[in-house]
């Protein structure tokens, strides 16, 4: 509605020029403030630090949260998916640093409910009057309709067309770059050790994050061979850095020290060090030594707030190796260890397991799985070596469906029977 000069008068019948103004600007600023809220995109504007100081209530919606819930308590990168995370730190953030603007970058972001929302992001740099980064303004578009979008950006059609064939090979890139970063948290194949079998088993329960559980066998020198098996809290880009340091620290520390007491301080010494700024980040492990005597193999190993490691004996008698103590790995400058020894015999196996299995919940009540079904199970089987442990382990995993919402890692080792060797009597003084 037109709003005229004659409708708004001062007492003496002249028009009040000063009263129109500042209807006007009272309009124009509601109209502006409807415009950014109700936008048929997303915008929102974020520290230099990616704090979201800004949003509007159309990217709310599509987020499925409140603006106390975000606004100076989440970050850009929270809105994101894994890979999202992963492609901004490695690709979008330095770019935008270097250029100031950047258009058209395809991501996904995540809804509370946990779907994942196809969207075009365009973020620009808000400068000082001397040129010092100030803030960054970010539009977001759906890009589920692309063409509830083709009136607004008709005259960049053919850039945003190079757009969306730059996203598409860059999300493939990403996704390879996935898959090679969780291989490599794994290794491919267990080596060969003689006088020793061994067999492993990963269960991922959501795909669509990475996990931080991890194990490895290697050999330190001629005559001994090293393992370990652990758990990182959290799962996503963090714990996989975590997780990437603590194998390749693990790995180093057990070329140089004989003890494994030593190689876990070394790992929480590390991890420590690393993690001090308020961003504390720890995980459990065990770490073991591996020594073939004739028939047998010594075990050597320390635990840092692992479950305890359980030994099925070929003649039948099935137990835990105790660690009692031990504490979580990386949160404590002087963390104290456990360490415990056994001798597998022919037939025995050691089985090191994380906590993703222990903690599925089964039953209509939903009730942990535990420590002690998973006794009764291992005490149940027949002692057939590593191999048939990890199959049997492996189906009851699957079994758990839905209720195994972490994820598993199992590593089994053990002494192989000759044809012509007995099962030894008794080999459980070290069990309880």
């Amino acid at each position: 509605m037109m709003c005229r000069t004659d409708e708004i008068q001062d007492p003496d019948g002249d028009p009040d020029t000063s009263a129109t103004d500042t209807a006007f600007t009272s309009l124009l600023e509601d109209s502006a403030e409807e415009l950014y809220d109700q936008a048929p995109c997303g915008y929102l504007s974020t520290l230099m630090d990616g704090t979201i100081a800004k949003i509007n209530a159309t990217l709310l919606a599509w987020l499925g949260l409140e603006r106390s819930q975000v606004v100076g308590r989440m970050r850009f990168t929270d809105l994101l998916g894994v890979g999202g995370r992963i492609y901004h730190e490695t690709h979008f953030a330095p770019l935008l640093r270097m250029k100031g603007e950047i258009n058209g970058i395809a991501l996904e972001i995540k809804a509370a409910d946990g779907q994942r929302m196809p969207v075009l992001v365009t973020s620009k740099v808000k400068t000082t009057a001397d040129g010092e980064p100030l803030l960054v303004r970010t539009t977001v578009f759906d890009a589920r309709d692309r063409r509830a979008y083709e009136s607004e950006l008709l005259h960049g059609r053919k850039a945003a067309e190079e757009a969306r064939r730059q996203a598409e090979a860059d999300r493939a890139r990403l996704q390879e770059a996935l898959a090679v970063l969780q291989q490599s948290l794994l290794p491919a194949t267990l080596p060969a050790v003689p006088g020793l079998e061994a067999a492993s088993y990963y269960n991922t329960a959501s795909p669509d994050l990475l996990g931080g559980d991890f194990y490895d066998l290697f050999p330190v020198d001629a005559g001994r061979w090293a393992f370990f098996l652990g758990d990182v809290c959290g799962k996503g880009p963090q714990a996989a850095a975590v997780t990437s340091l603590t194998r390749y620290t693990l790995r180093a520390a057990a070329l140089h020290e004989p003890d494994p007491l030593r190689v876990l301080s070394t790992l929480n010494t590390v991890l420590h060090e690393r993690y001090t700024s308020g961003d504390t980040r720890y995980c459990t492990a065990v770490f073991g030594v591996l020594q073939p005597n004739g028939d047998s193999v010594d075990v050597h190993l320390a635990s840092g707030g692992h479950p305890s490691a359980l030994v099925q004996r070929a003649n039948g008698r099935t137990g835990y190796l105790p660690t009692p103590g031990g504490m979580l790995v990386g949160v404590l400058p002087d963390a104290e260890f456990t360490a415990a020894h056994t001798r597998l015999h022919p037939g025995d196996t050691l089985l090191l397991y994380t906590d993703g299995l222990t903690e599925a919940r089964v039953g209509p009540e939903r009730a942990l799985y535990g420590e002690d079904a998973l006794l009764a199970f291992t005490a149940g089987l027949p002692a057939a070596g590593p191999q048939a442990l990890i199959g049997a382990l492996t189906g009851l995993i699957t079994g758990f469906g839905d209720g195994l919402d972490d994820d598993t890692a199992l590593l089994a080792l053990g002494a192989p029977t000759p044809p012509t060797t007995a099962l030894p009597t008794s080999a459980s003084e070290d069990l309880t």
